[in-house]
Protein backbone atom coordinates (compact mmCIF):
# COMPACT_ATOMS: atom_id res chain seq x y z
CA UNK A 1 0.00 0.00 0.00
CA UNK A 2 1.08 3.17 -1.02
CA UNK A 3 1.95 5.21 2.79
CA UNK A 4 0.74 7.83 2.08
CA UNK A 5 -2.84 6.58 1.29
CA UNK A 6 -3.44 5.47 4.52
CA UNK A 7 -3.25 9.58 5.51
CA UNK A 8 -5.85 10.81 2.43
CA UNK A 9 -8.29 8.43 4.13
CA UNK A 10 -7.56 9.46 7.76
CA UNK A 11 -6.87 13.19 8.07
CA UNK A 12 -6.74 12.89 12.15
CA UNK A 13 -9.34 14.24 14.27
CA UNK A 14 -8.44 17.86 13.99
CA UNK A 15 -7.76 17.84 10.03
CA UNK A 16 -11.16 15.97 9.66
CA UNK A 17 -12.80 19.55 9.89
CA UNK A 18 -10.24 21.38 7.81
CA UNK A 19 -12.51 22.27 4.93
CA UNK A 20 -14.35 23.95 6.89
CA UNK A 21 -12.01 24.90 9.58
CA UNK A 22 -9.06 26.53 7.74
CA UNK A 23 -8.75 30.00 7.87
CA UNK A 24 -11.40 30.81 10.30
CA UNK A 25 -11.24 28.13 13.40
CA UNK A 26 -7.51 26.88 12.24
CA UNK A 27 -4.33 28.72 10.99
CA UNK A 28 -6.59 32.36 10.98
CA UNK A 29 -4.58 35.23 9.89
CA UNK A 30 -4.32 38.08 12.31
CA UNK A 31 -2.89 41.32 10.67
CA UNK A 32 -1.60 44.77 11.99
CA UNK A 33 0.67 45.59 14.84
CA UNK A 34 0.37 42.65 17.35
CA UNK A 35 -1.37 43.85 20.34
CA UNK A 36 -5.02 43.95 21.97
CA UNK A 37 -6.29 44.66 19.27
CA UNK A 38 -5.82 43.52 15.43
CA UNK A 39 -7.46 42.76 12.34
CA UNK A 40 -8.96 39.61 11.93
CA UNK A 41 -10.49 39.16 7.73
CA UNK A 42 -10.25 43.14 7.72
CA UNK A 43 -12.15 43.89 10.84
CA UNK A 44 -10.79 44.98 13.93
CA UNK A 45 -11.52 42.25 17.17
CA UNK A 46 -10.37 42.41 20.53
CA UNK A 47 -7.63 39.76 20.78
CA UNK A 48 -7.33 37.14 23.96
CA UNK A 49 -5.16 34.78 22.04
CA UNK A 50 -1.47 35.92 22.23
CA UNK A 51 0.82 34.83 24.71
CA UNK A 52 1.92 38.72 24.63
CA UNK A 53 2.15 38.88 28.50
CA UNK A 54 3.78 41.55 29.61
CA UNK A 55 3.24 43.65 25.89
CA UNK A 56 6.41 43.54 25.00
CA UNK A 57 6.09 42.85 21.33
CA UNK A 58 5.76 46.05 20.51
CA UNK A 59 7.54 47.70 23.40
CA UNK A 60 9.29 50.87 21.62
CA UNK A 61 12.58 49.77 23.20
CA UNK A 62 12.39 46.41 22.00
CA UNK A 63 11.25 47.08 18.35
CA UNK A 64 14.46 49.91 18.09
CA UNK A 65 16.55 46.51 19.92
CA UNK A 66 15.43 44.31 17.44
CA UNK A 67 16.01 46.55 14.56
CA UNK A 68 19.13 47.59 15.11
CA UNK A 69 20.58 44.36 15.62
CA UNK A 70 19.16 42.94 12.44
CA UNK A 71 20.95 45.71 10.71
CA UNK A 72 23.93 45.38 12.69
CA UNK A 73 24.64 41.98 12.06
CA UNK A 74 21.45 40.23 9.89
CA UNK A 75 19.66 36.71 10.47
CA UNK A 76 22.57 34.35 9.33
CA UNK A 77 25.17 35.51 12.10
CA UNK A 78 26.47 33.45 13.76
CA UNK A 79 26.45 30.44 11.48
CA UNK A 80 26.60 26.89 12.19
CA UNK A 81 25.82 24.75 15.31
CA UNK A 82 26.99 26.42 18.24
CA UNK A 83 29.20 23.95 19.51
CA UNK A 84 31.40 24.23 16.03
CA UNK A 85 31.15 27.94 14.93
CA UNK A 86 27.95 29.42 16.31
CA UNK A 87 28.65 30.92 19.65
CA UNK A 88 29.34 34.63 20.92
CA UNK A 89 29.55 36.90 23.28
CA UNK A 90 25.90 37.93 23.11
CA UNK A 91 25.08 34.36 23.14
CA UNK A 92 26.78 33.68 26.64
CA UNK A 93 26.03 37.03 28.23
CA UNK A 94 22.33 36.31 27.93
CA UNK A 95 22.98 32.70 29.73
CA UNK A 96 24.90 34.66 32.32
CA UNK A 97 22.22 37.17 32.53
CA UNK A 98 19.40 34.80 32.47
CA UNK A 99 21.51 32.48 35.36
CA UNK A 100 21.58 35.54 37.89
CA UNK A 101 17.70 36.02 36.76
CA UNK A 102 16.86 32.75 37.78
CA UNK A 103 18.77 31.94 40.85
CA UNK A 104 20.66 28.92 39.02
CA UNK A 105 24.29 28.50 38.62
CA UNK A 106 24.06 28.02 34.51
CA UNK A 107 22.08 28.46 31.75
CA UNK A 108 22.42 27.09 28.51
CA UNK A 109 19.96 28.61 25.14
CA UNK A 110 17.68 26.03 23.41
CA UNK A 111 16.56 27.35 19.38
CA UNK A 112 12.77 25.97 20.24
CA UNK A 113 11.24 25.28 23.51
CA UNK A 114 9.23 22.35 22.06
CA UNK A 115 12.12 20.38 20.57
CA UNK A 116 14.23 21.98 23.53
CA UNK A 117 12.44 20.18 26.54
CA UNK A 118 12.13 16.98 24.14
CA UNK A 119 16.06 16.88 24.14
CA UNK A 120 16.71 17.62 27.55
CA UNK A 121 14.51 14.41 28.71
CA UNK A 122 16.30 12.37 25.95
CA UNK A 123 19.77 13.32 27.22
CA UNK A 124 18.95 12.98 30.78
CA UNK A 125 17.40 9.34 31.29
CA UNK A 126 18.84 6.21 30.36
CA UNK A 127 16.99 2.55 30.27
CA UNK A 128 17.53 2.12 33.64
CA UNK A 129 15.51 5.30 34.91
CA UNK A 130 12.46 6.16 35.85
CA UNK A 131 10.35 9.36 34.74
CA UNK A 132 7.37 10.05 37.01
CA UNK A 133 5.03 12.93 35.38
CA UNK A 134 1.91 14.64 36.23
CA UNK A 135 -1.08 13.50 33.45
CA UNK A 136 -1.49 17.41 32.34
CA UNK A 137 2.02 18.12 30.63
CA UNK A 138 2.40 19.79 27.68
CA UNK A 139 2.88 18.06 24.37
CA UNK A 140 6.56 19.05 23.94
CA UNK A 141 7.04 16.71 27.67
CA UNK A 142 4.82 14.02 25.98
CA UNK A 143 6.92 13.72 22.91
CA UNK A 144 10.23 13.77 25.27
CA UNK A 145 8.86 11.11 27.33
CA UNK A 146 8.46 8.64 24.00
CA UNK A 147 12.28 8.83 23.58
CA UNK A 148 12.70 7.18 26.83
CA UNK A 149 13.27 3.88 26.57
CA UNK A 150 12.66 3.04 30.27
CA UNK A 151 9.77 2.99 32.30
CA UNK A 152 7.45 5.73 33.02
CA UNK A 153 4.87 6.46 35.66
CA UNK A 154 1.95 9.28 35.19
CA UNK A 155 0.24 10.77 38.12
CA UNK A 156 -3.32 12.46 38.49
CA UNK A 157 -2.71 15.78 38.00
CA UNK A 158 -1.27 18.13 40.57
CA UNK A 159 -2.37 14.41 42.77
CA UNK A 160 0.03 14.08 45.70
CA UNK A 161 -1.28 11.26 47.16
CA UNK A 162 -1.40 9.24 43.73
CA UNK A 163 1.86 11.02 43.59
CA UNK A 164 3.20 9.45 46.68
CA UNK A 165 1.88 5.93 45.29
CA UNK A 166 3.62 6.48 41.79
CA UNK A 167 6.84 7.50 43.46
CA UNK A 168 6.93 4.24 45.35
CA UNK A 169 6.77 2.21 42.41
CA UNK A 170 9.18 4.50 41.01
CA UNK A 171 11.68 4.13 43.95
CA UNK A 172 11.26 0.44 44.01
CA UNK A 173 12.14 0.16 40.19
CA UNK A 174 14.84 2.16 40.22
CA UNK A 175 16.43 0.02 42.91
CA UNK A 176 16.05 -2.92 41.24
CA UNK A 177 17.55 -1.47 37.62
CA UNK A 178 20.04 0.85 39.07
CA UNK A 179 18.70 3.68 37.69
CA UNK A 180 17.75 7.10 39.17
CA UNK A 181 14.44 9.01 38.92
CA UNK A 182 13.08 12.20 37.39
CA UNK A 183 10.02 13.85 38.28
CA UNK A 184 8.73 16.36 35.25
CA UNK A 185 5.74 19.20 35.81
CA UNK A 186 4.86 22.46 35.04
CA UNK A 187 4.81 25.80 36.78
CA UNK A 188 2.00 26.90 35.17
CA UNK A 189 -0.31 24.54 33.21
CA UNK A 190 -1.32 26.38 29.92
CA UNK A 191 -5.12 24.87 29.12
CA UNK A 192 -6.42 24.86 32.88
CA UNK A 193 -4.05 28.32 34.08
CA UNK A 194 -3.57 26.32 37.30
CA UNK A 195 0.04 26.24 39.25
CA UNK A 196 1.54 22.82 39.79
CA UNK A 197 2.24 21.58 43.36
CA UNK A 198 6.26 22.35 42.82
CA UNK A 199 6.37 22.82 46.63
CA UNK A 200 4.27 19.95 47.92
CA UNK A 201 6.27 17.61 44.88
CA UNK A 202 9.92 19.56 46.10
CA UNK A 203 8.61 18.25 50.06
CA UNK A 204 8.69 15.20 48.45
CA UNK A 205 12.65 14.88 48.68
CA UNK A 206 12.58 14.40 51.93
CA UNK A 207 11.12 10.84 51.15
CA UNK A 208 12.54 10.18 47.93
CA UNK A 209 15.51 10.48 45.59
CA UNK A 210 14.74 12.12 42.49
CA UNK A 211 15.62 15.17 40.21
CA UNK A 212 12.66 17.94 39.16
CA UNK A 213 12.49 19.25 36.02
CA UNK A 214 9.81 21.95 35.91
CA UNK A 215 8.54 23.42 32.48
CA UNK A 216 7.88 26.95 33.51
CA UNK A 217 6.83 29.01 30.09
CA UNK A 218 3.82 30.28 31.51
CA UNK A 219 5.22 31.47 34.55
CA UNK A 220 8.60 33.48 33.21
CA UNK A 221 7.57 36.95 33.67
CA UNK A 222 4.87 36.88 34.97
CA UNK A 223 4.94 34.65 38.51
CA UNK A 224 6.93 35.74 41.40
CA UNK A 225 7.89 38.94 43.22
CA UNK A 226 10.46 39.56 40.38
CA UNK A 227 9.12 37.61 37.33
CA UNK A 228 11.16 34.98 37.79
CA UNK A 229 8.89 32.04 37.34
CA UNK A 230 6.50 29.70 39.60
CA UNK A 231 9.15 28.65 41.71
CA UNK A 232 9.96 31.83 42.90
CA UNK A 233 6.00 32.20 43.54
CA UNK A 234 5.83 29.68 45.83
CA UNK A 235 9.29 29.62 47.22
CA UNK A 236 10.65 26.70 45.89
CA UNK A 237 13.18 27.91 43.29
CA UNK A 238 16.37 26.06 44.70
CA UNK A 239 14.47 23.08 44.96
CA UNK A 240 13.76 22.85 41.22
CA UNK A 241 16.97 20.95 39.71
CA UNK A 242 16.41 21.92 36.23
CA UNK A 243 13.86 24.78 35.42
CA UNK A 244 13.18 25.14 31.48
CA UNK A 245 11.99 28.67 30.16
CA UNK A 246 10.51 30.12 26.54
CA UNK A 247 10.84 33.33 25.43
CA UNK A 248 7.67 32.66 23.04
CA UNK A 249 5.16 33.55 25.63
CA UNK A 250 6.07 36.83 28.13
CA UNK A 251 8.99 37.58 26.20
CA UNK A 252 7.26 37.67 22.82
CA UNK A 253 9.67 36.09 20.71
CA UNK A 254 11.36 32.80 19.72
CA UNK A 255 13.57 30.19 21.32
CA UNK A 256 14.46 28.78 25.59
CA UNK A 257 16.57 28.01 27.97
CA UNK A 258 17.22 25.41 30.73
CA UNK A 259 18.75 26.63 33.91
CA UNK A 260 20.41 24.51 36.97
CA UNK A 261 23.61 23.35 38.39
CA UNK A 262 26.46 24.23 36.24
CA UNK A 263 27.72 20.74 35.74
CA UNK A 264 24.57 19.44 34.92
CA UNK A 265 24.07 22.18 32.25
CA UNK A 266 27.19 21.55 31.34
CA UNK A 267 26.64 17.91 30.27
CA UNK A 268 23.04 19.16 28.37
CA UNK A 269 25.12 22.00 26.42
CA UNK A 270 27.46 19.18 24.67
CA UNK A 271 24.78 15.92 24.56
CA UNK A 272 21.61 17.79 23.68
CA UNK A 273 21.06 16.70 20.45
CA UNK A 274 18.90 18.93 19.13
CA UNK A 275 21.43 21.82 20.01
CA UNK A 276 24.38 19.91 18.59
CA UNK A 277 23.22 19.30 15.39
CA UNK A 278 21.44 22.61 14.69
CA UNK A 279 22.21 26.24 13.85
CA UNK A 280 22.32 28.39 16.54
CA UNK A 281 20.38 31.62 17.70
CA UNK A 282 21.17 33.94 15.31
CA UNK A 283 22.38 37.19 17.00
CA UNK A 284 19.33 39.28 16.49
CA UNK A 285 17.20 37.27 18.45
CA UNK A 286 19.79 36.48 21.21
CA UNK A 287 20.07 40.98 21.29
CA UNK A 288 16.43 41.37 21.28
CA UNK A 289 16.42 38.82 24.47
CA UNK A 290 18.69 40.69 26.05
CA UNK A 291 16.26 43.62 25.44
CA UNK A 292 13.26 41.86 26.87
CA UNK A 293 15.22 40.37 29.70
CA UNK A 294 16.28 44.24 30.97
CA UNK A 295 13.06 45.50 30.75
CA UNK A 296 11.19 42.63 32.84
CA UNK A 297 13.89 42.71 35.48
CA UNK A 298 13.81 46.78 35.62
CA UNK A 299 10.05 47.53 34.80
CA UNK A 300 7.81 45.43 37.58
CA UNK A 301 5.35 47.95 36.64
CA UNK A 302 4.44 45.51 33.51
CA UNK A 303 4.19 42.23 35.28
CA UNK A 304 1.84 44.58 37.95
CA UNK A 305 -0.39 45.98 35.18
CA UNK A 306 -0.70 42.43 33.27
CA UNK A 307 -2.04 40.86 36.94
CA UNK A 308 -4.76 44.16 37.55
CA UNK A 309 -5.83 43.13 34.41
CA UNK A 310 -5.89 39.41 34.94
CA UNK A 311 -7.86 40.54 38.40
CA UNK A 312 -10.73 42.70 36.18
CA UNK A 313 -11.55 39.95 33.93
CA UNK A 314 -11.51 36.61 36.24
CA UNK A 315 -13.06 38.80 38.80
CA UNK A 316 -15.67 40.05 36.01
CA UNK A 317 -16.18 36.25 34.47
CA UNK A 318 -16.79 34.82 37.83
CA UNK A 319 -19.10 37.94 39.24
CA UNK A 320 -21.31 37.00 35.64
CA UNK A 321 -21.68 33.48 36.82
CA UNK A 322 -19.05 31.57 34.66
CA UNK A 323 -16.97 28.79 35.50
CA UNK A 324 -13.30 29.55 35.11
CA UNK A 325 -12.06 26.40 37.25
CA UNK A 326 -8.70 26.10 39.14
CA UNK A 327 -6.78 29.09 37.57
CA UNK A 328 -4.26 31.13 39.83
CA UNK A 329 -2.33 32.45 36.61
CA UNK A 330 -2.98 34.48 33.76
CA UNK A 331 -4.35 32.16 31.74
CA UNK A 332 -8.08 32.78 31.65
CA UNK A 333 -10.32 29.62 30.74
CA UNK A 334 -14.26 29.71 29.89
CA UNK A 335 -15.97 26.44 30.55
CA UNK A 336 -19.30 25.83 28.85
CA UNK A 337 -21.47 23.12 27.74
CA UNK A 338 -22.18 22.38 23.89
CA UNK A 339 -21.52 20.48 21.25
CA UNK A 340 -18.93 21.35 18.32
CA UNK A 341 -22.18 22.72 16.01
CA UNK A 342 -22.76 25.56 18.85
CA UNK A 343 -19.33 26.14 19.66
CA UNK A 344 -18.71 26.89 16.25
CA UNK A 345 -21.88 29.07 16.00
CA UNK A 346 -21.25 30.75 19.29
CA UNK A 347 -17.34 31.01 18.21
CA UNK A 348 -18.61 32.93 14.58
CA UNK A 349 -21.30 35.04 16.87
CA UNK A 350 -18.17 36.65 19.10
CA UNK A 351 -15.79 37.17 16.41
CA UNK A 352 -18.40 38.43 13.71
CA UNK A 353 -21.06 40.77 16.01
CA UNK A 354 -19.06 41.21 19.17
CA UNK A 355 -15.37 41.64 17.90
CA UNK A 356 -13.82 39.18 19.95
CA UNK A 357 -11.28 37.04 18.83
CA UNK A 358 -10.02 34.48 21.37
CA UNK A 359 -9.12 30.40 21.28
CA UNK A 360 -11.77 27.83 21.33
CA UNK A 361 -11.63 24.05 22.00
CA UNK A 362 -13.68 21.05 21.73
CA UNK A 363 -13.98 17.59 21.11
CA UNK A 364 -11.24 15.72 20.59
CA UNK A 365 -9.17 17.89 22.59
CA UNK A 366 -11.58 18.09 25.09
CA UNK A 367 -14.92 15.81 25.90
CA UNK A 368 -17.63 15.58 23.97
CA UNK A 369 -20.30 18.12 25.06
CA UNK A 370 -17.58 20.76 26.44
CA UNK A 371 -16.36 23.83 25.01
CA UNK A 372 -13.39 25.84 26.33
CA UNK A 373 -12.72 29.54 25.52
CA UNK A 374 -9.02 30.20 26.52
CA UNK A 375 -8.35 33.90 26.98
CA UNK A 376 -4.68 35.32 27.60
CA UNK A 377 -4.73 38.68 29.12
CA UNK A 378 -1.68 40.90 28.65
CA UNK A 379 -0.68 44.67 30.29
CA UNK A 380 -1.55 45.99 26.71
CA UNK A 381 -5.37 45.58 27.15
CA UNK A 382 -7.48 48.31 28.59
CA UNK A 383 -10.46 48.52 30.45
CA UNK A 384 -12.47 48.97 27.58
CA UNK A 385 -11.62 45.74 25.94
CA UNK A 386 -12.26 43.83 29.74
CA UNK A 387 -15.84 45.68 29.81
CA UNK A 388 -16.53 45.39 25.92
CA UNK A 389 -15.63 41.04 26.32
CA UNK A 390 -17.71 40.38 29.68
CA UNK A 391 -20.31 42.14 27.99
CA UNK A 392 -20.08 39.75 24.68
CA UNK A 393 -19.31 36.28 26.85
CA UNK A 394 -22.28 37.24 29.06
CA UNK A 395 -24.54 37.76 25.77
CA UNK A 396 -22.91 34.87 23.86
CA UNK A 397 -23.53 32.47 27.02
CA UNK A 398 -27.33 33.63 27.47
CA UNK A 399 -27.90 32.39 23.49
CA UNK A 400 -26.03 29.38 24.22
CA UNK A 401 -27.92 28.18 27.21
CA UNK A 402 -31.39 29.58 25.09
CA UNK A 403 -30.45 26.76 22.41
CA UNK A 404 -29.82 29.99 19.90
CA UNK A 405 -26.77 28.38 18.34
CA UNK A 406 -27.94 24.52 17.80
CA UNK A 407 -27.35 23.97 14.44
CA UNK A 408 -27.59 20.93 12.56
CA UNK A 409 -23.86 21.33 11.27
CA UNK A 410 -20.53 23.28 11.21
CA UNK A 411 -20.89 26.52 9.67
CA UNK A 412 -18.90 27.11 6.69
CA UNK A 413 -16.80 30.03 6.99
Amino acid sequence: MDIFEKLLKHLGPIGEHSDRAHGYFAFPKLEGEIGPRMKFRGNEKIVWSLNNYLGLANHPEVRATDAQAAADFGMASPMGARMMSGNTNYHEQLENELSDYMGKEATTLLNYGYQGIMSAIDAIVGRRDVIVYDAECHASILDGLRLHPGKRYVFKHNDMEDFDKQMKRATELAKNQGGGILVVTEGVFGMAGDQGKLKEIASFKDKYEFRLLVDDAHGFGTMGKTGAGTGEEQGVQDKIDLLFNTFAKSGASIGAFISGEKAIINYLRYNMRSQIFAKSIPLPIVIGHLKRVQLMREHPEMKAKLWDNVNKLQNGLKARGFNIGRTNSPVTPIYLQGDIPEATAMCLDLRENYNIFCSIVVYPVIPKGQIIYRLIPTAAHSDEDIELTLKAFSETKAKLDEKVYEVAEIPMV
